[in-house]
């Protein structure tokens, strides 16, 4: 099972997953089920696109350009910071534009992504949602920190992307039937045309707003 402590390391990770649980409103344990089943999907969906050397020199480029790993120091105004910028007209940096990451990722998967979430682990798809927008930004800023450190290139991230995932291949299904790493195999089968880009982002804001 893929955590936030798996990337971050443990005082990160529990900062993280804090923080997460405060913007949402939910009990730490459902919020770590829920980020354990979404972080293979947001993954996986990265070594997809990784796989193809068009997609892979397009991440790096977003990576060197938009995403240094800075945003893993401030993880106690993650909420804030992202979803403040959702309710301002100012542009969203890149760097906090969960909307745009995830749209990249997962495209029209988004809406079944939150879904199948929310039916594993009871929160709300409101709740799953802002979930979602806090990790996309979390994963970039852990992958262009590695890129960084470990001097890696386009063609290196798929390696990279598929340990994270423990080595096994992103397209391909997992016969151990793990509910996690199933769905993220699923999803990559999918066409993902990135016209979904701000369906998260319209349903974590709608029920930020209602709370």
């Amino acid at each position: 099972m893929l955590s936030l402590h798996d990337l971050l390391g443990q005082d990160q990770g529990n900062a993280a997953l804090g923080e997460i649980s405060s913007t949402v409103g939910a009990e730490p344990s459902l919020v770590n089920s829920a980020i354990q089943m979404a972080l293979p999907a947001i993954i996986g969906g990265l070594a997809n696109n990784a796989a193809d050397p068009q997609g892979a020199q397009s991440l790096d480029q977003a990576l060197s350009r938009d995403h240094d790993g800075s945003i893993l120091g401030n993880l106690g105004g993650l909420g804030s910071m992202i979803f403040g910028q959702l309710q301002t007209p100012e542009p969203t940096p890149k760097q906090l534009d969960a909307g745009g990451i995830l749209g990249h990722i997962l495209g029209n998967n988004q809406g079944p992504v939150v879904e199948q979430v929310s039916n594993n682990t009871g929160l709300n798809m409101g709740q799953v949602a802002q979930i979602l927008m806090m990790l996309a930004p979390l994963v970039m800023g852990y992958l262009g920190q590695q890129k960084q450190q470990q001097g890696i290139g386009a063609d290196g991230l798929g390696g990279l992307l598929g340990g994270l995932l423990g080595g096994q291949s992103a397209a391909a299904p997992q016969s151990s039937g793990n509910a996690m790493m199933d769905m993220a195999s699923s999803m990559l089968d999918s066409d993902r045309d990135g016209s979904a880009m701000d369906d998260i982002a319209s349903m974590a804001l709608n029920y930020l707003t209602k709370r």
